[in-house]
């Protein structure tokens, strides 16, 4: 059917208003489980310093003469480890015509900006806590680099290919980022192994952080029914492929996706053992104007620091898909 002669049709027409929804839709994960579940410090420097010791083994042999003079039992010093602080930011920087100028989905194109960058620095320090980056103490013509999880990890190791590695550390901050070996698949009898190793040195692990791929591989362990339970804290799992507590011999561990943890890495950690130490906590700052345009720096200066290592396990090198 033809459409009547003289017909004035959109297609014609000059003045329609466009139909611009009044709001900007962001998919972009800004989630950072690690940040979220470890404490928050305070540094007062650019190197993080802190002490760690253990007990003596523990002994049946214990056992002393009646009227006997008595021992000196050899004293041991303690470990002084260490993590350099990272500074990082992001600019927006927005021309003062686009600031005046009215907008869909804003009313400040820099309040705008700013919100974009934050979320954006957030994700930045996540991914590099969650990484194996080594420790750089840095100079005037390089910028200093916080040690990730891995380095941190040199003690509990289960590993998943030849030739991967990692530098044990007996003093000061870990400057050699681990290797990574042949990939080998992420299986129950490593989670088991990495827990047992927490556990016997005196660590109560509770989270399991892994990337996505590793995720959905615990989800499909034998034994699914007996070994995940629903979480109280989230309700109940009504779909028991997608359980995230396992219930090991040792306690439960919350299995947590990341999608910025390093995701050739499973860390089996224990949250309480972490801090997240900031020298300049995440502030920010305008900076001086040099023509017809505003900016704004997000900033911070943060660290690492890792209580007690070997309280934490980490899987390594595992496939990512």
């Amino acid at each position: 059917m033809a459409v009547p002669t003289g017909t004035f049709k959109t297609y014609e027409a000059i003045g329609i208003r466009e139909d611009l929804a009044d709001m900007v839709y962001d998919i972009s994960p800004t989630k950072s489980p690690f940040m979220s579940n470890v404490k928050r410090g305070k540094c007062s420097q650019k190197f993080k310093e802190w002490q760690t010791d253990v007990l003596d083994s523990a002994t049946a042999a214990n056992k002393t003469l009646e009227g006997d003079d008595a021992t000196t039992n050899t004293a041991t010093a303690t470990v002084r480890l260490g993590n350099y602080c990272q500074l990082a930011d992001k600019v927006a920087r927005v021309s003062t015509s686009n600031e005046v100028s009215t907008a869909a989905g804003r009313r400040s194109e820099m309040a705008y900006q700013i919100m974009k960058r934050s979320k954006e620095l957030k994700r930045d320090i996540e991914k590099t806590l969650c990484g194996i980056q080594a420790a750089d103490g840095g100079s005037a013509a390089t910028a200093r680099a916080t040690a990730g999880i891995a380095a941190f990890l040199w003690n509990n190791q289960v590993k998943k290919g030849a030739a991967a590695t990692t530098v044990t550390v007996t003093s000061g901050a870990p400057t050699t980022a681990p290797t990574a070996g042949t990939a080998g698949t992420f299986t129950e009898a490593n989670l088991k192994t990495a827990i047992e190793y927490c556990w016997t040195d005196g660590g109560e692990p509770n989270m399991v952080l892994v990337g996505g791929h590793n995720k959905q591989l615990a989800s499909a362990f034998g034994g699914i029914a007996t070994q995940y339970r629903d979480n109280p804290q989230a309700g109940p799992a009504t779909i028991i492929g997608a359980a995230d507590v396992y219930v090991s011999d040792f306690g439960a561990l919350n299995i947590v996706p990341s999608r910025f943890t390093n995701t050739a890495n499973v860390y089996v950690l224990d949250t309480s053992t972490w801090e997240v130490c900031y020298l300049q906590p995440i502030q920010k700052k305008p900076l001086a104007v040099t023509g017809h345009s505003d900016r704004q720096m997000i900033f911070s200066e943060f660290t690492l620091k890792a209580n007690s290592p070997e309280a934490n396990a980490k899987i390594y090198t595992t496939t990512t898909s």
